[in-house]
């Protein structure tokens, strides 16, 4: 087995950088804040709704997740995450995937419900109706189980892009901004970014029937968004000073 390397701020990020070596050999991609949000789960199923190439899904098998499932609507993603998942050595009983839109997990995923559906950062900005989004999250969670979301903060979205420090964007403005293009694109994703604020999210999210249990709001973001911020790997945060603000949150429903 290989010895899982020492985390460094110079780590890189796997997915961005296209250096899955490090993911290889022990390094996942899982944050604190994600770990003490969605809480323990070990022996549990988890459901990863935009899974990417599946370095936080197989993550979370890593944490101790019984078996887990992750969705993505692009073919090139999904290919790339089960070559992973049969590169560290895990069979479909531990780690499968699949591609389909978003929108459409009910009827694409292999079990009817999971103990934990988790949806990760930049997906929320993606999706042009978050009712639809909650509702078809909502319906994966079992009895007893949850919906664990971690998202960029909507404050980000009205900084200026060179600082961070200054407020530049109407907050209550439902304008959109172009996402850079790349090979990663989603035809269930709108191809401009929405601001959704909290408010609506945990509206979206409360309306299924599910209760909201948690939400925290964090300085540390998953990459580099602005200049002022610490390049700290895997976590880039703001320096130490008198003003913060919120990169990142995180949410918890629970089906009752």
């Amino acid at each position: 087995m290989h010895a899982r390397p020492a985390p460094s701020d110079d780590w890189p990020e796997p997915e961005d950088s296209g250096d899955l070596d490090t993911f290889r050999y022990g390094q996942d991609t899982i944050r604190e804040i994600e770990v003490s949000g969605a809480g323990d789960v070990t022996g549990r199923t988890l459901l990863h709704l935009r899974c990417r190439s599946g370095l936080d899904t197989l993550s979370w098998a890593r944490h101790g997740a019984r078996h887990v499932v992750g969705l993505d609507s692009s073919e090139a993603a999904v290919e790339a995450a089960r070559e992973l998942a049969a590169d560290l050595g895990l069979g479909p009983d531990r780690a499968a995937f699949v591609t389909a839109p978003l929108y459409d997990a009910a009827q694409a995923v292999p079990d009817p419900a999971y103990d934990i559906v988790h949806t990760g950062a930049g997906t929320l900005s993606r999706l042009p109706d978050l009712r639809r989004w909650a509702e078809t999250a909502a319906s994966l969670v079992a009895p007893g189980g949850i919906l664990h979301l971690t998202e960029f903060h909507p404050l980000t979205g009205v900084l200026d892009d060179e600082t961070g420090a200054r407020i530049v964007r109407d907050h209550f403005a439902r304008d959109r901004y172009e996402h850079e293009q790349g090979p990663d694109v989603h035809p269930d994703f709108d191809t401009q970014a929405i601001r959704h604020p909290l408010g609506e999210v945990v509206t979206a999210v409360a309306a299924t029937g599910l209760r909201v249990d948690l939400l925290r709001e964090h300085d540390i973001t998953r990459f580099r968004r602005f200049g002022s911020l610490e390049p700290r790997s895997p976590s880039p945060r703001r320096p130490a000073g008198p003003i913060r603000v919120p990169l990142l949150y995180t949410l918890r429903a629970t089906r009752v």
